[in-house]
């Protein structure tokens, strides 16, 4: 009996019910707002002209500021206190995305980062990046992942600290300044 092959199923853009069961109280905020080490990271989405993209949404995860990754429940019903380390955020009709979170942490020598994912129209998969803390140049040029890219793609994935402490990151879908994204 020959062997049975099926073709995979091409992928399809989100929409039109985007938001339909995605949406949650408090998804945005990683840590309460007030909690110890609180910072906010936020930034916009750009299309390949440079528009702002207003019905996108970014989701992250990162580590807790000792670099230890949770492994709590909750990440859908926060109660202000536990640490779970993901959050999802909606683009604001400008564009903008923001989460109320903590610096993450690594180990000695390795650089922290956020996991980052791009849902957004036109797209017919998620987008993977990161978004790594600008505050370690040497953690920054030993990464593995880092230290691949060339200068201008590099500076794709590293946010700019602020005066107050948040963290300022854009992406780029595509066109000029395009955040590099992960193959998964």
């Amino acid at each position: 009996m020959p062997e049975k092959t099926l073709d995979p199923t091409p992928g399809q853009t989100v929409g039109p019910f985007f938001a339909y069961g995605t949406i949650y109280p408090k998804m945005h905020e990683v840590v309460h707002p007030y909690s110890p080490g609180a910072i906010v990271l936020g930034g916009t989405v750009y299309d390949g002209n440079g528009a702002p993209i207003p019905d996108s949404m970014v989701e992250i995860f990162g580590a807790d500021s000792d670099g230890t990754v949770s492994r709590a429940r909750g990440a859908f019903r926060r109660d202000d206190h536990t640490f779970t380390g993901f959050g999802r955020s909606f683009t604001t009709d400008e564009g903008h995305y923001e989460f109320w979170t903590r610096n993450p942490g690594a180990e000695a020598g390795k650089a922290p980062f956020f996991a980052a994912i791009v849902f957004a129209r036109g797209l017919p998969n998620k987008l993977h990046t990161r978004i790594y803390l600008p505050d370690d140049e040497a953690a920054l040029a030993a990464d593995p992942l880092l230290s691949s890219l060339d200068p201008a793609e590099r500076a794709t994935l590293i946010a700019t600290r602020l005066p107050d402490g948040s963290l300022q990151h854009d992406i780029h879908l595509q066109g000029e300044g395009e955040t590099v994204f992960l193959t998964f």
